[in-house]
């Protein structure tokens, strides 16, 4: 027996551009963040951090209101748009789409691309906006990017495929309403995006569960002699970290299914300023901190500094350096900064200076507290003492190494 939803109706989407299904089974609600989230009459304002669908509803709204081009089933809008909602640009009516990801344009293409096939997505390398692609492709491809599954070492196979209310299953034995479904069990009945977060955090026989879901778009049940089928527009979003200490290696059968997208970190200095600045006064905007009207400075030391310890030499090309253990990735550069303009908010004069980001980027560069330490106390000396216009910098970075 197959469970499966009407795929005729014709009940608006998020916002108002594609059908989504009319019912679904009793396992899978159809809006899938019901009861969930800031509490009853509270607005998108009161939340710390809203979903990428309803932060930028209005611009989802405008595209959808103008996409004209073919859309995949259940897509709200069609690959045209969901690229130009993650790359940016100006509509015809004047409504103008923030980039949500600064890069290579065809790489978003082929993003896109493969969720409107029957491959899944996975998004590689640490530290380059994989969870924040993720979420955005999600919102823009079927306006929901809350069908999460969060992977870390103690995921358990029930969070990919169902799990069971354990009073309803002790008082009248298996049955549909006893039936937890997942996120994925949830996306596959709706015909939504489901992600799964940090993909190789999670135990190898657990990934392994994605198998049959991804090659027959089926999720038996075998407890209930049932199946719930994947209806037209599911598909899997996934992101993975090989870079780091704690993680499980993909089967081959499994990483077949998928698609793989490397997002590449930014190429130039220039482009990874605009990057760490543009998020950061949204951040800074969404925590009520000051704009720092001269922080372009500071932004780019500690760009530079990650640039060139990630790289292993200098900007000019001049100096060889030895490398951390971390990433140091434009994502820890946004971090940094807007730990910096919070102290410059709260303990200074609001504005951003050397001394609110030293404590921030030696965090950063020193994982490791034997070998990091010494690798950072060489490039202070040999490369931050030198550069002119860097006293500050190099002062203030040698009071929190000390």
């Amino acid at each position: 027996m197959s469970v499966s939803v009407d795929p005729t109706s014709s009940e608006p989407g998020p916002y108002g551009s594609a059908p989504v299904p009319a019912s679904a089974p009793t396992d899978a609600p159809t809006d899938a963040r019901a009861g969930v989230g800031a509490e009853a009459g509270e607005t998108a304002d009161a939340v710390l951090r809203p979903h990428a669908e309803d932060a930028f509803a209005a611009e989802l709204a405008g595209l959808a209101a103008q996409d004209d081009r073919p859309r995949p089933a259940r897509w709200r809008l069609s690959p045209w748009a969901v690229a130009t909602y993650l790359l940016g640009g100006a509509l015809p009516d004047g409504t103008v789409i923030t980039p949500k990801y600064v890069g290579p344009r065809r790489i978003v293409e082929v993003a896109v691309t493969t969720l409107a096939t029957d491959r899944a997505l996975l998004l590689g390398v640490p530290g380059t906006a994989k969870t924040w692609v993720s979420e955005h492709l999600a919102a823009a491809v079927s306006g929901d990017s809350t069908l999460l599954v969060q992977g870390t070492a103690g995921t358990p196979e029930e969070a990919i495929r169902y799990g069971w209310n354990y009073a309803r299953l002790l008082a009248h034995g298996p049955s549909r309403d006893a039936l937890v479904p997942s996120p994925v069990m949830r996306a596959m009945a709706q015909g939504l995006t489901a992600r799964v977060e940090e993909l190789t955090r999670i135990p190898a026989d657990v990934q392994d569960t994605l198998i049959t879901i991804l090659s027959e778009k089926t999720l038996p049940i075998p407890e209930l002699g049932q199946e719930v089928q994947a209806v037209r527009g599911f598909n899997v979003i996934a992101t993975a970290n090989d870079r780091d200490r704690g993680v499980n290696e993909l089967s081959s059968a499994l990483r077949r299914r998928f698609n793989t997208v490397v997002l590449p970190l930014p190429e130039t200095t220039d482009a990874e300023v605009d990057i760490v600045a543009r998020r950061v006064d949204q951040l800074g905007r969404a925590l009520d901190l000051p704009a720092a009207p001269d922080g372009v400075d500071e932004i780019r030391r500690v760009v530079t500094v990650f640039r060139e310890l990630r790289n292993g030499v200098t900007a000019d090309g001049r100096t060889k350096l030895k490398s951390p253990s971390g990433t140091l990735s434009t994502a820890e550069a946004i971090s940094v900064v807007t730990n910096g303009l919070a102290l410059a908010a709260h303990f200074g004069d609001g504005v951003l200076r050397p001394g609110d980001v030293a404590a921030g980027v030696l965090g950063a560069v020193v994982r490791d507290p034997a070998a990091d330490r010494v690798v950072w106390q060489e490039y202070l000396e040999a490369v931050v003492r030198e550069r002119d216009g860097w006293k500050d910098f190099y002062r203030a970075c040698r009071e929190v190494s000390a």
